[in-house]
């Protein structure tokens, strides 16, 4: 098979299509959050919404990448918008049909009815992030498509940036029904552009093995077993999720610890644009030529980043401290897609790039539910007065709840910098490493 060249326009246009998408979609998630919240009050009906979405994300995520990898990307780009269209004019509907009053109650069928169409709407558009990385591979010259990656880690960055504002006026202006008469116009104007977009298409695979139709879990096990320390590799970014999740789920407690609601809210969108510099930095340096390496190495960095900050109670390190993590996070990421992209077979990316995705994301909710109650129960009353850690460390570390989280924060930091570096030591990273040193890049059909 030989390599396409010469497609950097066309992965620019599918790259702002994606990213158009992308802010759309999220804007509905956060708006729906903010307005279920506002017509409620209900704080477990906001976490359910939030769960429902990271629980979709990992069921569907095996499939999604079969439907990938099984169909033209153009078809499958354009189904996923039309999918996300007909579930949002669906919700439209049921919002102009039920009577106001009945969205107050969080225990009403039909408000739930429709926050399902919405999180269905929502999640249908995670096949384009799904697409996109194989997109990359099938557009970009192999030297050149980690830089690619950091570009998609730019449109991301930007993509978080500002759908938590626009949500935030669109819902305080009008409810939701401007923010779904926004994502219908957004949508049908994205399907309508990509009509006009021509995508080069791969031939039918000689492989039948490689390419065998549907989800075929079991194949796709077999590839990336195939692989000398890929799975290692897909293990140790479940686990960095999974620690992960204790940032999720008590950043937002630590920091309204130190600061305003107000400021917490401000500070969040500029500390939001180190996404966005981290993948414009990917973009200009590249990743050089030991991806698996730069990979630990980063994520060394971003558990250190973890440990640290929280030693002073203040907004300051957290600050410049969760600024450092967010720039980094793009370069994390693109040397995963990368090291992913060199060692797959072309028709097998869609699928182990899904598997990866609910492999990963089924970490995070399951640490955020329980290190809540432990931090709650456990950690803030041993760093409380007359707690065993207060009277052991908070003459220097602190005492109160505040100092209870940071402690949680600095534990999870050094658990990090130790499974990194075990890994680094490890026959599986080794392996990998030399496997993608080595590796002729992954090429496709034109």
């Amino acid at each position: 098979m030989t390599v396409v060249t010469g497609h950097v326009r066309t992965f620019y246009q599918l790259l702002f299509n994606t990213g158009l998408v992308s802010i759309i979609n999220f804007t509905v998630w956060f708006a729906v959050t903010f307005w279920t919240y506002l017509q409620t009050r209900s704080v477990f009906a906001t976490g359910v919404i939030s769960g429902i979405f990271l629980v979709l994300t990992a069921l569907t995520g095996i499939w999604f990448g079969s439907l990938v990898d099984g169909h033209r990307k153009k078809t499958v780009l354009q189904g996923s918008a039309l999918a996300s269209l007909a579930l949002y004019a669906a919700a439209l509907g049921v919002y102009l049909a039920v009577p106001g009053d009945a969205f107050h109650d969080p225990a009403d069928a039909r408000l739930w009815g429709f926050v399902l169409l919405l999180m269905f709407g929502v999640i249908a558009g995670n096949i384009r992030t799904i697409a996109l990385p194989t997109l990359v591979t099938l557009l970009i010259d192999a030297d050149r498509r980690d830089r690619a990656n950091g570009l998609v880690g730019t449109v991301s960055g930007a993509s978080f940036l500002v759908t938590s504002v626009i949500s935030g006026v669109l819902v305080a202006f009008d409810g939701m029904r401007s923010v779904l008469l926004l994502a219908l116009g957004v949508l049908a104007l994205s399907v309508v552009h990509l009509a006009f977009v021509g995508v080069p298409e791969r031939e039918t695979p000689h492989d039948e093995a490689a390419a065998a139709p549907g989800v075929d879990l079991r194949g796709t096990l077999r590839i990336i077993g195939g692989v000398a320390g890929l799975p290692a590799l897909i293990v140790f970014s479940m686990f960095n999720n999974f620690l992960g999740g204790v940032f999720m789920a008590l950043a937002d407690a630590y920091g309204l610890s130190l600061v305003s609601v107000q400021a917490w809210g401000l500070l969040w969108g500029v500390l939001s644009t180190g996404f966005i510099v981290g993948g414009l930095l990917v973009a200009r340096t590249g990743l050089g030529a030991r991806p698996v390496r730069l990979l630990l190495l980063i994520n060394v960095v971003l558990w250190m980043v973890i440990l640290i900050f929280p030693l002073w109670a203040s907004i300051i390190p957290m600050a410049i401290g969760m600024y450092l993590y967010m720039t980094l996070v793009p370069y994390a990421e693109a040397a995963e897609q990368t090291i992913l992209q060199r060692v797959v077979p072309y028709e097998r990316q869609g699928r182990v790039f899904g598997l990866a995705q609910s492999a990963e994301q089924a970490a995070s909710p399951l640490t955020a539910f329980l290190v809540s109650p432990i931090t709650q129960f456990v950690f803030i009353p041993f760093m409380s007065d007359g707690g065993a850690g207060a009277d052991a460390i908070g003459s220097w570390f602190g005492t109160g709840p505040a100092r209870g989280i940071a402690l949680v924060f600095v534990l999870t930091g050094i658990i990090g910098v130790i499974a990194t570096t075990l890994a680094m030591l490890s026959r599986p990273y080794r392996s990998l490493s030399g496997r993608v040193a080595e590796e002729n890049p992954v090429t496709v059909s034109a």
